[in-house]
Protein backbone atom coordinates (compact mmCIF):
# COMPACT_ATOMS: atom_id res chain seq x y z
CA UNK A 1 0.00 0.00 0.00
CA UNK A 2 2.83 2.43 0.83
CA UNK A 3 4.66 1.68 -2.42
CA UNK A 4 1.44 2.30 -4.34
CA UNK A 5 1.02 5.61 -2.53
CA UNK A 6 4.64 6.50 -3.31
CA UNK A 7 4.01 5.88 -7.00
CA UNK A 8 0.91 8.06 -6.94
CA UNK A 9 2.89 10.75 -5.08
CA UNK A 10 5.59 10.82 -7.75
CA UNK A 11 3.00 10.96 -10.52
CA UNK A 12 1.19 14.09 -9.35
CA UNK A 13 3.49 16.02 -6.97
CA UNK A 14 6.69 18.00 -7.77
CA UNK A 15 10.02 16.24 -8.05
CA UNK A 16 11.52 18.78 -5.61
CA UNK A 17 9.04 17.83 -2.87
CA UNK A 18 11.52 15.90 -0.73
CA UNK A 19 10.71 12.69 1.14
CA UNK A 20 12.73 11.13 3.92
CA UNK A 21 13.95 7.52 3.64
CA UNK A 22 14.71 5.18 0.75
CA UNK A 23 11.39 3.49 1.47
CA UNK A 24 9.18 6.53 2.28
CA UNK A 25 7.07 6.47 5.40
CA UNK A 26 3.32 7.08 5.69
CA UNK A 27 2.40 8.17 9.22
CA UNK A 28 -1.20 7.31 9.98
CA UNK A 29 -1.70 8.31 13.61
CA UNK A 30 0.06 9.40 16.77
CA UNK A 31 -0.30 9.63 20.53
CA UNK A 32 1.93 11.41 23.00
CA UNK A 33 5.50 11.18 21.72
CA UNK A 34 4.81 8.22 19.41
CA UNK A 35 3.52 7.74 15.87
CA UNK A 36 2.53 4.69 13.80
CA UNK A 37 2.98 3.99 10.09
CA UNK A 38 0.62 2.32 7.63
CA UNK A 39 2.19 -1.08 8.36
CA UNK A 40 1.51 -0.72 12.08
CA UNK A 41 5.11 0.00 13.11
CA UNK A 42 5.49 2.22 16.17
CA UNK A 43 8.11 5.00 16.36
CA UNK A 44 9.33 7.37 19.03
CA UNK A 45 9.03 10.76 17.36
CA UNK A 46 12.09 12.99 17.87
CA UNK A 47 11.23 15.41 15.05
CA UNK A 48 7.56 16.26 15.63
CA UNK A 49 6.61 17.09 12.05
CA UNK A 50 9.56 19.52 11.77
CA UNK A 51 9.08 20.94 15.28
CA UNK A 52 5.33 21.49 14.86
CA UNK A 53 4.07 18.92 17.37
CA UNK A 54 5.18 20.98 20.34
CA UNK A 55 3.25 19.42 23.22
CA UNK A 56 2.15 15.92 22.15
CA UNK A 57 0.44 14.01 19.37
CA UNK A 58 -3.35 13.86 19.82
CA UNK A 59 -3.21 16.02 22.95
CA UNK A 60 -6.74 15.66 24.38
CA UNK A 61 -7.02 19.34 25.29
CA UNK A 62 -6.21 20.40 21.72
CA UNK A 63 -8.32 17.79 19.95
CA UNK A 64 -11.28 18.67 22.18
CA UNK A 65 -10.89 22.39 21.45
CA UNK A 66 -10.69 21.73 17.71
CA UNK A 67 -13.70 19.42 17.74
CA UNK A 68 -15.86 21.76 19.78
CA UNK A 69 -14.97 24.79 17.66
CA UNK A 70 -15.48 22.88 14.40
CA UNK A 71 -18.96 21.99 15.63
CA UNK A 72 -19.78 25.69 15.89
CA UNK A 73 -17.96 27.40 13.00
CA UNK A 74 -14.62 26.68 11.36
CA UNK A 75 -13.96 29.90 9.47
CA UNK A 76 -15.23 33.39 8.80
CA UNK A 77 -12.05 35.40 7.84
CA UNK A 78 -10.64 38.48 9.56
CA UNK A 79 -13.43 40.66 8.15
CA UNK A 80 -15.56 39.70 11.15
CA UNK A 81 -14.96 39.83 14.87
CA UNK A 82 -13.40 36.57 16.00
CA UNK A 83 -13.38 35.73 19.70
CA UNK A 84 -10.82 32.85 19.59
CA UNK A 85 -8.44 35.07 17.61
CA UNK A 86 -8.73 37.95 20.06
CA UNK A 87 -8.25 35.62 23.04
CA UNK A 88 -5.12 34.00 21.57
CA UNK A 89 -3.73 37.38 20.51
CA UNK A 90 -4.16 38.62 24.09
CA UNK A 91 -2.21 35.64 25.44
CA UNK A 92 0.55 35.94 22.82
CA UNK A 93 0.93 39.68 23.43
CA UNK A 94 1.12 39.03 27.17
CA UNK A 95 3.97 36.51 26.89
CA UNK A 96 5.81 38.39 24.11
CA UNK A 97 7.62 40.92 26.38
CA UNK A 98 7.09 43.49 23.60
CA UNK A 99 5.54 46.74 24.88
CA UNK A 100 2.21 47.83 23.36
CA UNK A 101 2.25 44.62 21.29
CA UNK A 102 -0.03 43.96 18.35
CA UNK A 103 -0.46 40.46 16.89
CA UNK A 104 -1.30 39.44 13.31
CA UNK A 105 -1.99 35.78 12.56
CA UNK A 106 -0.94 33.96 9.40
CA UNK A 107 -1.07 30.36 8.22
CA UNK A 108 2.68 29.59 8.38
CA UNK A 109 6.13 30.77 9.36
CA UNK A 110 6.86 31.65 5.74
CA UNK A 111 3.87 33.97 5.64
CA UNK A 112 4.77 35.39 9.05
CA UNK A 113 8.25 36.32 7.80
CA UNK A 114 6.70 37.76 4.64
CA UNK A 115 4.55 39.99 6.82
CA UNK A 116 7.49 41.04 8.98
CA UNK A 117 9.43 42.05 5.87
CA UNK A 118 6.43 44.02 4.60
CA UNK A 119 6.13 45.86 7.91
CA UNK A 120 9.84 46.59 8.23
CA UNK A 121 10.33 47.81 4.67
CA UNK A 122 7.18 49.95 4.80
CA UNK A 123 8.05 51.42 8.19
CA UNK A 124 11.64 52.19 7.22
CA UNK A 125 10.95 52.98 3.52
CA UNK A 126 13.86 50.75 2.51
CA UNK A 127 14.04 47.45 0.67
CA UNK A 128 17.51 46.60 1.98
CA UNK A 129 17.52 43.78 4.53
CA UNK A 130 20.31 42.28 6.60
CA UNK A 131 20.23 38.52 7.16
CA UNK A 132 22.53 35.88 8.59
CA UNK A 133 24.62 33.45 6.61
CA UNK A 134 23.30 29.87 6.84
CA UNK A 135 19.79 31.15 7.65
CA UNK A 136 16.41 29.83 6.53
CA UNK A 137 13.20 31.87 6.64
CA UNK A 138 10.67 30.12 4.36
CA UNK A 139 9.82 29.23 0.80
CA UNK A 140 7.95 32.30 -0.54
CA UNK A 141 9.57 34.65 -3.04
CA UNK A 142 10.54 37.26 -0.45
CA UNK A 143 11.62 34.81 2.27
CA UNK A 144 13.77 32.84 -0.18
CA UNK A 145 15.37 36.19 -1.01
CA UNK A 146 16.69 36.52 2.56
CA UNK A 147 17.58 32.85 3.07
CA UNK A 148 21.34 32.39 3.43
CA UNK A 149 21.35 28.64 2.79
CA UNK A 150 22.00 27.58 -0.81
CA UNK A 151 20.26 24.25 -0.37
CA UNK A 152 16.94 26.06 0.22
CA UNK A 153 17.38 28.98 -2.19
CA UNK A 154 16.09 28.01 -5.66
CA UNK A 155 16.43 31.52 -7.16
CA UNK A 156 18.63 34.58 -6.77
CA UNK A 157 15.80 36.88 -7.88
CA UNK A 158 14.26 38.93 -5.08
CA UNK A 159 12.30 42.12 -4.41
CA UNK A 160 14.85 42.86 -1.67
CA UNK A 161 18.50 43.79 -1.55
CA UNK A 162 19.87 41.30 0.96
CA UNK A 163 23.24 41.62 2.67
CA UNK A 164 24.54 38.75 4.77
CA UNK A 165 26.25 39.16 8.14
CA UNK A 166 28.63 36.85 10.01
CA UNK A 167 27.70 35.24 13.32
CA UNK A 168 25.01 32.58 13.03
CA UNK A 169 27.49 29.68 13.06
CA UNK A 170 29.89 29.52 16.01
CA UNK A 171 32.24 26.66 15.04
CA UNK A 172 32.79 27.30 11.33
CA UNK A 173 33.84 30.27 9.22
CA UNK A 174 36.55 32.91 9.53
CA UNK A 175 35.91 33.67 13.22
CA UNK A 176 35.55 30.11 14.51
CA UNK A 177 39.00 30.14 16.13
CA UNK A 178 38.18 33.13 18.36
CA UNK A 179 36.87 32.93 21.90
CA UNK A 180 33.28 34.04 22.49
CA UNK A 181 34.05 37.66 23.36
CA UNK A 182 36.38 38.14 20.40
CA UNK A 183 33.91 36.30 18.15
CA UNK A 184 31.18 38.80 19.06
CA UNK A 185 33.54 41.75 18.64
CA UNK A 186 34.59 40.52 15.18
CA UNK A 187 30.97 40.03 14.07
CA UNK A 188 30.00 43.50 15.31
CA UNK A 189 32.96 45.00 13.45
CA UNK A 190 31.83 43.15 10.31
CA UNK A 191 28.30 44.53 10.75
CA UNK A 192 29.56 48.11 11.17
CA UNK A 193 31.77 47.78 8.13
CA UNK A 194 28.89 46.40 6.06
CA UNK A 195 26.62 49.29 7.07
CA UNK A 196 29.25 51.70 5.79
CA UNK A 197 28.87 50.30 2.28
CA UNK A 198 25.11 50.31 1.79
CA UNK A 199 21.99 52.42 1.98
CA UNK A 200 20.23 52.37 5.37
CA UNK A 201 18.65 48.91 5.76
CA UNK A 202 15.11 48.29 6.95
CA UNK A 203 15.93 45.48 9.36
CA UNK A 204 18.12 42.60 10.43
CA UNK A 205 16.26 39.29 10.49
CA UNK A 206 17.82 36.43 12.44
CA UNK A 207 16.94 33.08 13.96
CA UNK A 208 18.28 32.93 17.55
CA UNK A 209 19.08 29.29 16.78
CA UNK A 210 19.26 28.47 13.10
CA UNK A 211 16.85 25.62 12.43
CA UNK A 212 17.24 24.23 8.92
CA UNK A 213 20.88 25.33 9.08
CA UNK A 214 21.58 22.61 11.64
CA UNK A 215 20.62 24.05 15.06
CA UNK A 216 23.60 26.41 15.06
CA UNK A 217 23.77 29.54 17.21
CA UNK A 218 26.19 32.33 18.13
CA UNK A 219 27.46 33.00 21.64
CA UNK A 220 24.80 34.46 23.93
CA UNK A 221 24.74 38.22 23.60
CA UNK A 222 25.67 38.54 19.92
CA UNK A 223 22.28 39.90 18.86
CA UNK A 224 22.23 42.21 21.87
CA UNK A 225 25.52 43.66 20.61
CA UNK A 226 24.07 43.86 17.08
CA UNK A 227 20.98 45.59 18.50
CA UNK A 228 23.06 48.42 19.92
CA UNK A 229 24.53 49.11 16.48
CA UNK A 230 21.14 48.79 14.76
CA UNK A 231 19.28 50.93 17.28
CA UNK A 232 21.69 53.84 16.82
CA UNK A 233 20.74 53.86 13.13
CA UNK A 234 17.00 53.18 13.50
CA UNK A 235 17.31 49.72 11.91
CA UNK A 236 14.74 47.20 13.14
CA UNK A 237 15.51 43.77 14.61
CA UNK A 238 13.28 40.89 13.52
CA UNK A 239 13.62 37.68 15.56
CA UNK A 240 12.49 34.63 13.60
CA UNK A 241 11.15 32.43 16.42
CA UNK A 242 9.37 29.93 14.17
CA UNK A 243 11.48 27.08 15.58
CA UNK A 244 12.85 28.54 18.83
CA UNK A 245 9.70 30.01 20.37
CA UNK A 246 7.43 28.81 23.20
CA UNK A 247 10.16 27.44 25.48
CA UNK A 248 11.77 24.86 23.21
CA UNK A 249 15.28 26.00 24.16
CA UNK A 250 14.49 25.38 27.85
CA UNK A 251 16.51 28.26 29.23
CA UNK A 252 14.23 30.88 27.73
CA UNK A 253 10.65 31.19 26.51
CA UNK A 254 11.89 32.99 23.38
CA UNK A 255 15.24 32.37 21.76
CA UNK A 256 15.97 36.11 21.59
CA UNK A 257 16.07 36.26 25.40
CA UNK A 258 19.60 34.81 25.29
CA UNK A 259 20.43 38.15 23.64
CA UNK A 260 17.97 40.32 25.52
CA UNK A 261 20.31 42.79 27.19
CA UNK A 262 19.04 45.60 24.99
CA UNK A 263 15.38 44.67 25.31
CA UNK A 264 13.02 42.74 23.04
CA UNK A 265 13.14 42.74 19.24
CA UNK A 266 11.04 45.22 17.28
CA UNK A 267 9.28 42.34 15.51
CA UNK A 268 8.93 38.64 16.41
CA UNK A 269 7.65 35.98 14.03
CA UNK A 270 6.29 32.63 15.17
CA UNK A 271 4.58 29.48 13.83
CA UNK A 272 5.03 25.69 14.00
CA UNK A 273 4.69 24.66 17.65
CA UNK A 274 1.95 27.09 18.70
CA UNK A 275 -0.64 25.19 16.62
CA UNK A 276 0.61 21.70 17.58
CA UNK A 277 0.11 20.68 13.96
CA UNK A 278 -2.63 23.12 13.04
CA UNK A 279 -1.66 25.80 10.52
CA UNK A 280 -0.86 28.80 12.71
CA UNK A 281 1.79 31.49 12.29
CA UNK A 282 2.00 35.10 13.24
CA UNK A 283 3.80 38.36 13.83
CA UNK A 284 4.18 40.39 17.02
CA UNK A 285 5.29 44.02 16.78
CA UNK A 286 5.02 47.33 18.58
CA UNK A 287 1.85 49.18 17.59
CA UNK A 288 3.70 51.92 15.69
CA UNK A 289 5.30 49.29 13.46
CA UNK A 290 2.28 47.01 13.05
CA UNK A 291 0.02 49.95 12.20
CA UNK A 292 2.35 51.54 9.64
CA UNK A 293 0.62 50.11 6.55
CA UNK A 294 -1.40 52.65 4.56
CA UNK A 295 -3.42 50.17 2.50
CA UNK A 296 -5.95 47.46 3.26
CA UNK A 297 -4.68 44.10 4.42
CA UNK A 298 -6.57 41.06 5.71
CA UNK A 299 -5.95 37.34 6.02
CA UNK A 300 -8.43 34.86 4.59
CA UNK A 301 -7.17 31.88 6.59
CA UNK A 302 -4.85 33.45 9.18
CA UNK A 303 -6.69 33.52 12.50
CA UNK A 304 -9.45 31.13 11.49
CA UNK A 305 -11.53 30.08 14.48
CA UNK A 306 -10.60 26.40 14.58
CA UNK A 307 -6.84 27.02 14.41
CA UNK A 308 -7.08 29.76 17.03
CA UNK A 309 -8.96 27.40 19.36
CA UNK A 310 -6.19 24.85 18.90
CA UNK A 311 -3.45 27.42 19.53
CA UNK A 312 -5.11 28.75 22.67
CA UNK A 313 -5.61 25.26 24.13
CA UNK A 314 -2.05 24.30 23.22
CA UNK A 315 -0.46 27.41 24.72
CA UNK A 316 -2.54 27.04 27.88
CA UNK A 317 -1.41 23.42 28.29
CA UNK A 318 2.23 24.36 27.70
CA UNK A 319 2.17 27.10 30.34
CA UNK A 320 0.17 25.18 32.95
CA UNK A 321 2.43 22.12 32.67
CA UNK A 322 5.72 24.06 32.55
CA UNK A 323 6.90 22.38 29.36
CA UNK A 324 9.68 24.95 29.10
CA UNK A 325 11.05 23.62 32.38
CA UNK A 326 10.67 20.07 31.13
CA UNK A 327 12.58 20.96 27.96
CA UNK A 328 15.38 22.38 30.10
CA UNK A 329 15.60 19.36 32.42
CA UNK A 330 15.05 16.48 29.98
CA UNK A 331 16.81 18.26 27.14
CA UNK A 332 19.88 18.92 29.28
CA UNK A 333 20.06 15.28 30.22
CA UNK A 334 19.62 14.17 26.60
CA UNK A 335 22.37 16.49 25.32
CA UNK A 336 24.85 15.17 27.89
CA UNK A 337 23.90 11.59 27.06
CA UNK A 338 24.46 12.22 23.35
CA UNK A 339 27.77 13.98 23.98
CA UNK A 340 28.99 10.95 25.89
CA UNK A 341 28.09 8.78 22.90
CA UNK A 342 29.65 11.21 20.44
CA UNK A 343 33.00 11.04 22.22
CA UNK A 344 33.23 7.42 21.06
CA UNK A 345 31.99 7.89 17.47
CA UNK A 346 34.61 9.29 15.03
CA UNK A 347 31.99 10.63 12.62
CA UNK A 348 30.51 13.06 15.18
CA UNK A 349 32.10 16.49 14.95
CA UNK A 350 29.87 18.23 17.50
CA UNK A 351 26.72 17.82 19.60
CA UNK A 352 25.15 21.22 20.21
CA UNK A 353 21.90 22.86 21.16
CA UNK A 354 19.85 23.74 24.18
CA UNK A 355 16.65 22.37 25.61
CA UNK A 356 14.94 20.03 23.19
CA UNK A 357 16.60 21.53 20.12
CA UNK A 358 19.70 19.41 19.57
CA UNK A 359 22.00 19.11 16.56
CA UNK A 360 24.52 16.33 15.92
CA UNK A 361 26.97 17.41 13.24
CA UNK A 362 28.64 14.60 11.32
CA UNK A 363 31.93 14.86 9.44
CA UNK A 364 34.39 12.53 7.83
CA UNK A 365 36.66 11.28 10.62
CA UNK A 366 39.67 13.45 11.25
CA UNK A 367 38.36 16.31 9.08
CA UNK A 368 35.78 19.10 9.04
CA UNK A 369 34.31 17.81 5.79
CA UNK A 370 30.57 17.11 5.74
CA UNK A 371 29.44 13.49 5.73
CA UNK A 372 25.97 13.54 4.16
CA UNK A 373 26.09 9.82 3.41
CA UNK A 374 26.69 9.15 7.12
CA UNK A 375 23.74 11.36 8.04
CA UNK A 376 21.50 9.41 5.64
CA UNK A 377 22.73 6.12 7.09
CA UNK A 378 22.00 7.22 10.66
CA UNK A 379 18.55 8.48 9.63
CA UNK A 380 17.73 5.07 8.13
CA UNK A 381 19.19 3.09 11.04
CA UNK A 382 17.33 5.19 13.59
CA UNK A 383 14.07 4.52 11.77
CA UNK A 384 14.84 0.81 11.70
CA UNK A 385 15.31 0.99 15.46
CA UNK A 386 12.00 2.78 15.98
CA UNK A 387 13.11 6.44 16.13
CA UNK A 388 12.33 9.34 13.80
CA UNK A 389 14.80 12.25 13.61
CA UNK A 390 15.50 15.02 11.12
CA UNK A 391 18.36 16.27 8.95
CA UNK A 392 19.72 19.72 8.22
CA UNK A 393 22.86 21.74 7.72
CA UNK A 394 24.17 24.54 5.59
CA UNK A 395 27.38 25.19 3.66
CA UNK A 396 29.46 21.98 3.72
CA UNK A 397 27.74 20.54 6.80
CA UNK A 398 25.55 17.55 7.57
CA UNK A 399 23.54 17.56 10.77
CA UNK A 400 21.03 15.29 12.48
CA UNK A 401 18.23 17.31 14.10
CA UNK A 402 16.62 16.14 17.33
CA UNK A 403 13.51 18.04 18.46
CA UNK A 404 10.91 15.91 20.28
CA UNK A 405 7.63 17.23 21.71
CA UNK A 406 8.31 19.25 24.86
CA UNK A 407 6.43 16.75 27.04
CA UNK A 408 9.17 14.13 26.44
CA UNK A 409 9.75 11.98 29.51
CA UNK A 410 13.11 10.93 30.96
CA UNK A 411 12.40 7.30 30.03
CA UNK A 412 11.60 8.25 26.44
CA UNK A 413 14.72 10.39 26.23
CA UNK A 414 16.82 7.42 27.40
CA UNK A 415 15.10 5.11 24.93
CA UNK A 416 15.67 7.52 22.04
CA UNK A 417 19.30 8.10 23.00
CA UNK A 418 19.94 4.35 23.06
CA UNK A 419 18.46 3.92 19.57
CA UNK A 420 20.43 6.88 18.30
CA UNK A 421 23.63 5.52 19.83
CA UNK A 422 23.22 2.24 17.95
CA UNK A 423 22.49 4.14 14.73
CA UNK A 424 25.57 6.36 15.13
CA UNK A 425 27.80 3.36 15.87
CA UNK A 426 26.56 1.67 12.66
CA UNK A 427 28.23 4.24 10.40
Amino acid sequence: MTRDLFGRHRAVLPDWLALYYEDPLEITHGEGRHVWDAAGNKYLDFFGGILTTMTAHALPEVTKAVSEQAGRIIHSSTLYLNRPMVELAERVAQVSAIPDARVFFTTSGTEANDTALLLATAHRRSNTVLAMRNSYHGRSFSSVGITGNRGWSPTSLSPLQTLYVHGGVRTRGPYAHLDDRDFIDACVADLKDLLGHTRPPAALIAEPVQGVGGFTSPPDGLYAAFREVLHERGILWIADEVQTGWGRTGEHFWGWQAHGRGGPPDIVTFAKGIGNGMSVGGVIARAEIMNCLDANSISTFGGTQVTMAAGLANLTYLLEHDLQGNARRVGGMLIERLRAVAAQVPHVREVRGRGLMIGIELARPGTDEAAPEAASTVLEEARAGGLLIGKGGGHSTSVLRVAPPLSLTVAEAEEGAAILERALRSV
